[in-house]
């Protein structure tokens, strides 16, 4: 199975356009207050197979995991649920960080 990939700056230029993907982080939650992206959402990928439905069909979403292993699983699973709007980070948080893009600590809700 196919999986869309985005690199760090594609993803940093495409969220300062005006329709932004959602971004998913599908670390642990111990991962997620160390460092997180910017306004991204928790969704753990060991719960994701129950809570897809969370994951919105009508418009882009990208994952992210430490270094997009995990995200590229979560990409692969609901490719083979018929989602096509689905895009993996690659290189992850490290790649990101890596380029000097903002991070921070993820605020439990």
């Amino acid at each position: 199975m196919f999986v869309k990939n985005i690199d760090s700056n594609e993803l940093a230029q495409w969220l300062k356009t005006e329709t932004p993907p959602l971004l998913i982080d599908v670390r642990t939650p111990q991962e997620m207050a160390q460092a997180s992206i910017p306004n991204g959402k928790p969704l753990p990928l060991s719960t994701l197979p129950v809570r897809m439905q969370e994951v919105p069909t009508d418009e882009q979403v990208v994952f992210y995991c430490r270094t997009g292993a995990r995200s590229a699983q979560a990409c692969m699973f609901l490719a083979q649920q018929g989602y096509d709007n689905v895009y993996n980070l690659y290189g992850g948080i490290v790649s990101w960080a890596r380029n000097g893009l903002p991070i921070a600590p993820m605020v439990p809700a």
